[in-house]
């Protein structure tokens, strides 16, 4: 265990506890910089790391890294992932609408209008405003990790999931005005369209499929490193709101929960519709979605 994971599993622990690094290090009896410098891999005690994860209600076995970690915050989720990807050769992604490397340009920008819109709704603003910042903030981190690791991306999205996003929108179940909402159904049009792009051109190191029914009901991320592999059950879609979500995700590496997920997506996998016949059925669903 190196003490970059422990820094790495205690910064993702925080955000999902809610708790500010003040908060942390003033109950620890440490400044918040000696906090930060164990977040970025400075030694630390076992001692250090047993009140630290009594604190932050999770076993001490979880900061070290071992087992199955758990997060009901979406923010917690995107900072771990956002490490995850730092050291991932390729990823594959089973289920939702968006595989958020394949997203357009603009999608980071639409998506913090919508955010921020809702967050002035919240019962508490303030609280949903900061959640949203920290999302964003994360966003923006693993955009540069992706643009600078150029994985393997395969993404096998639901032909289901997809539908009821161009019917909705991005931020779909946000409480938008009904401009907003009209935008982010537009939104939709265009990430489904660059979908169908990227379908039709065939960029080397992506591989996009569609799946019909029967689709899983879980949405798994895959991501393989030269060291480990990761899997990320994640109920969180692409577009979901820090504080307008509820759901729980878990992280492991262990050998068999990769094994049996990695067989489940080479049988999904084998029924998706690829190359052209995916691009058709997307160019359909939109055409339905939006006649005329």
């Amino acid at each position: 265990m190196r003490f970059e994971d422990i820094g790495e599993q205690l910064r993702a622990y925080r955000l999902e506890s809610g708790l500010k690094a003040d908060e942390i290090a003033a109950r620890l009896g440490i400044s918040r910089a000696a906090l930060y410098r164990y977040e970025k891999g400075e030694v630390i005690k076992l001692d250090t790391v047993r009140r630290l994860a009594e604190m932050l209600q999770v076993s001490p076995l979880a900061l070290l890294g071992i087992g199955v970690d758990y997060f009901s915050r979406s923010t917690a989720c995107l900072e771990r992932q956002r490490q995850i990807e730092e050291e991932a050769d390729s990823f594959l992604q089973l289920g939702g609408a968006l595989c958020f490397a394949l997203t357009s340009e603009g999608f980071d920008w639409r998506l913090r209008g919508f955010w921020l819109e809702a967050s002035s709704l919240a019962q508490d603003p303030a609280a949903a405003r900061s959640a949203t910042e920290q999302a964003l903030i994360s966003i923006s981190q693993r955009r540069l990790v992706l643009d600078q690791r150029r994985m393997n991306i395969t993404a096998m999205l639901s032909e289901k999931a997809v539908r009821r996003m161009l019917a909705e929108g991005i931020g779909a179940g946000l409480p938008l005005s009904e401009r907003s909402r009209a935008e982010a159904r537009a939104a939709a049009v265009t990430e489904v369209e660059n979908l169908t792009s990227q379908i039709e051109q065939g960029p080397l190191g992506v591989q996009i499929g569609l799946l019909q029914e029967p689709e899983p009901h879980h949405h798994a991320l895959i991501y393989r490193g030269r060291d480990r592999a990761h899997v990320i059950g994640n109920p969180f879609p692409s577009d979901a709101h820090p504080a307008w979500s509820q759901g729980v995700v878990s992280i492991t590496s262990a050998d068999d929960a990769v094994a049996i997920h990695q067989r489940v997506a080479e049988a999904c996998w084998r029924q998706a519709h690829k190359g052209l016949a995916a691009a058709q059925r997307l160019r359909l669903l939109i055409a339905e979605s939006h006649p005329g």
